[in-house]
């Protein structure tokens, strides 16, 4: 590389760090001191117009919890709706925010279009956004109790200030925290007499000998070792032997690479055990045993490798859960040939697995000046019931006996050692779904009901868990860098997304 490039990028790292050092966190005990909210007895009857995603298939105006919120609070919901192309909702969002005719509520969904923590900051100078701390103390209990039984909640969702300017959404998704898993075709490791691989060479084995020994039994060498897709990048997985590796932003491949070093901010990239991960992936590479697609093809594409027509050709990948490669319930069972790899040991004895906070910060939950004090109060009594175990049930699944239902006495929890609370059933337009997914705590998503067969269908929430306990006491969580409660100053937004974006592409 150019030294005068090496110079550049090394203080574009430099100034990405300084701009982080000087962010600022969320967890100020500051209150709103203005005067005390009106006391309001029973529900009286209010419309609120309401800036919601809405899936294919549903309809948010006859859905039934839709329904139910507007007999338990005399709530009117006028419903101004965008799609879930992430896209084109955050282009209608914007749109609806300079149009000056603002709705008095948005509910969004966290991995579609929420609010930023910088946007949330400027929204609150511009005068458009309304704090929620007054109306949490008079009229939330139940998020109260969510934020004192959670308290990294309460930090992510308040600013610098002490204001809450949005809600975001509690999602403590267990194998959603884990994202860089590899899967790997158990009956091909069979067929070809070799063990689980351990080690990084170990498993350079193993890759070569589904390249080469034809464990599909076609007589075609069509085999493809190993792959993965833009968003499921392979990097992670393979790095960690070597240096613990940070999920990053939302898009893989600009990922910049911080973690906490000591407590300050650092990047992983510039690292000697970085660049040893990089030659690793590099001769699997050059030895073809890397899809040579892995680092430009999207899911789709990937899915295809694993759907193969005919024989099964597809021999590992790095996706989150198996299904985002192979179909389940195929009729040849290829699906349930697929096992989760524990994360591998190198050269050093080293042996890390990515961390992800599956609750992203931002806000999902944003109540505008427009809304009247009444308006807002309601709107704040109906987020209060979706905290409630009843709320979260019924707007996240739908009505009890339609959407869930009580478990039977030979029903187990996800979490054996808890008693199942719920199990899932299929339900159309009977639910907010993700629109209504904020007080999803652990115990609360380990009390599903689920089957112990970890290959059946009902059974595969079962099998996203077990794979996960194979992957969480290898990560390092005291180099997990803190997005949820650095909170960026508006002026220094733009700048922070180009240096992440400029060093993330460059490395």
């Amino acid at each position: 590389m150019p030294r005068s490039r090496l110079l550049a990028r090394t203080a574009a790292v430099g100034t990405l760090l300084a701009t982080l050092a000087a962010c600022t966190s969320g967890s100020s005990d500051t209150t709103d001191t203005s005067k005390p909210l009106p006391t309001i007895t029973g529900n009286p009857p209010v419309t609120l117009n309401v800036f919601a995603p809405q899936g294919g298939g549903a309809n948010l105006k006859t859905n039934k919890f839709t329904q139910l919120i507007k007999q338990k609070f005399n709530i009117t919901i006028n419903w101004q709706t965008t799609t879930w192309d992430g896209a084109a909702a955050k282009e209608k969002r914007q749109i609806s925010l300079a149009s000056g005719d603002l709705p008095d509520l948005y509910l969004l969904i966290p991995w579609i279009d929420q609010f930023t923590q910088t946007e949330l900051l400027k929204l609150s100078d511009q005068g458009v956004i309304q704090p929620l701390n007054q109306l949490i103390d008079q009229y939330g209990p139940n998020i109260k109790k969510a934020f004192a039984a959670e308290p990294a909640y309460k930090r992510m969702a308040t600013a610098p200030d002490g204001k809450i300017y949005g809600m975001p959404q509690w999602v403590d998704c267990y194998h959603c925290s884990y994202p860089a898993k590899m899967w790997i075709d158990t009956a091909w490791l069979k067929k070809l007499g070799l063990k689980t691989p351990k080690t990084t060479e170990e498993f350079r084995e193993v890759l070569r000998a589904f390249k080469t020994k034809d464990p599909n039994g076609n007589g075609k060498a069509d085999e493809v070792p190993l792959s993965g897709d833009t968003g499921d990048t392979i990097i992670p997985f393979l790095m960690n032997p070597f240096i613990f590796t940070p999920f990053g932003t939302a898009t893989a491949d600009t990922n910049p690479t911080l973690v906490l070093n000591h407590g300050k901010a650092d990047i992983q990239a510039n690292k000697a055990g970085w660049r040893e991960g990089l030659r690793y992936i590099k001769s699997l590479y050059d030895e073809g045993l890397i899809d040579s697609s892995a680092f430009t093809q999207n899911n789709d594409a990937l899915k295809r490798l694993g759907d193969n027509a005919g024989s099964a050709i597809l021999g590992s990948a790095t996706v989150m859960h198996p299904s985002l490669a192979w179909t389940q319930s195929q009729k040849d069972g290829r699906d349930k040939d697929i096992d989760a790899l524990p994360p591998l040991t190198g050269p050093d004895g080293k042996s890390y697995a990515t961390y992800n906070s599956p609750s992203a910060p931002g806000a999902t939950f944003v109540l505008t000046t427009k809304a009247s004090a009444t308006e807002q109060i309601q709107a704040i009594k109906m987020l209060n019931y979706i905290f409630s175990q009843e709320g979260t049930l019924n707007g996240h699944l739908g009505p009890a006996g339609k959407g869930w239902v009580k478990p039977g006495p030979k029903d187990v929890a996800l979490d054996e050692s808890l008693k199942p609370l719920y199990k899932t059933k299929s339900t159309t337009n009977g639910n907010w779904g993700p629109v209504a997914q904020y007080n999803h705590t652990a115990e609360f998503r380990n009390r599903q009901a689920v089957a112990k067969d970890i290959k059946s269908p009902d059974g595969y929430e079962r099998r996203l868990f077990e794979a996960t306990k194979l992957y969480e006491p290898h990560a390092d969580m005291s180099q997990v860098f803190p997005y949820g409660e650095a909170w960026v100053e508006p002026s220094q937004a733009r700048e922070l997304a180009t240096l992440q974006t400029n060093i993330g592409t460059f490395v």
